[in-house]
C-alpha cells in the first residue's frame, strides 16, 4: 500500500512538472503588441504585432515541381517589403537562420508528416536585437534552405510543404506547396 501511495505520487508530480513546462513553452510563444514605454530598448522588444508585419511584409515559399533522390531539395523562402516604410521581422523559426527548429510541416500523399531531425533551439523570449532582420521599403530577400538536412525526406511521394511559425516569426505564408520526389 505504501508502494501504492508513492507511485500515486511521483505520478501527480510528474503531471504537475509536465503541465509547468508547458505553459512556460506557451508563454515564451506568445506575440505581444502595443505602444513602446520608455524602458524597453529595440533590444528587448518582443516579436512584433504579425497584423501590422503582414500589412508590409509578405512571405513566399517555393521549390522545384519534382526532385530526384539523392538531390538537394531546396525551399526558396523570399519575404517582401510592399511598403514604402523599413519594416523588420524575427529571423527565428524561418530559413534566414540555420535550421534549428521545425517551421514547415511536411506531409506526404498519405497525410502523414514527414519526421523533423533537425536541431530544437530553445529561446529567450523577447528575441534579441541581433535575431531581426530589417528590410528597407519595396525590397525583397531570398535564402534558400536544403530540407535534407533536418527532414527525413526518403520514400518516393508527393510532399505538401505548409510553414506553421507565423506566430514567432510574424510573417505569414498564405499558401503551401507541393513537390514530387522521385528514385
Amino acid at each position: 500500500m505504501l508502494h501504492s501511495l508513492m507511485l500515486q505520487r511521483i505520478t501527480i508530480m510528474k503531471n504537475y512538472q509536465i503541465l509547468a513546462i508547458a505553459l512556460l513553452a506557451l508563454s515564451s510563444c506568445g506575440v505581444r503588441s502595443g505602444s513602446k514605454t520608455a524602458e524597453q530598448s529595440d533590444s528587448t522588444k518582443s516579436v512584433a504585432d504579425t497584423a501590422a508585419i503582414g500589412k508590409k511584409l509578405t512571405a513566399e515559399i517555393s521549390i522545384k515541381d519534382t526532385i530526384k533522390a539523392g538531390d538537394s531539395v531546396l525551399l526558396k523562402f523570399t519575404v517582401k517589403n510592399n511598403s514604402a516604410d523599413t519594416a523588420r521581422f524575427c529571423k527565428w523559426h524561418t530559413p534566414f537562420e540555420p535550421l534549428m527548429s521545425k517551421y514547415l510541416d511536411i506531409k506526404d500523399e498519405s497525410g502523414s508528416e514527414v519526421n523533423y531531425k533537425g536541431a530544437m533551439a530553445k529561446r529567450i523570449m523577447p528575441p534579441p536585437a541581433d535575431s531581426y532582420i530589417t528590410l528597407k521599403a519595396n525590397d525583397s530577400l531570398t535564402v534558400n534552405a536544403d530540407l535534407l538536412k533536418a527532414y527525413a525526406i526518403d520514400k518516393p511521394a508527393k510532399y505538401t510543404i505548409t510553414y506553421n511559425s507565423t506566430g514567432i516569426s510574424g510573417l505569414t505564408v498564405k499558401q503551401s506547396i507541393s513537390f514530387v520526389y522521385i528514385k
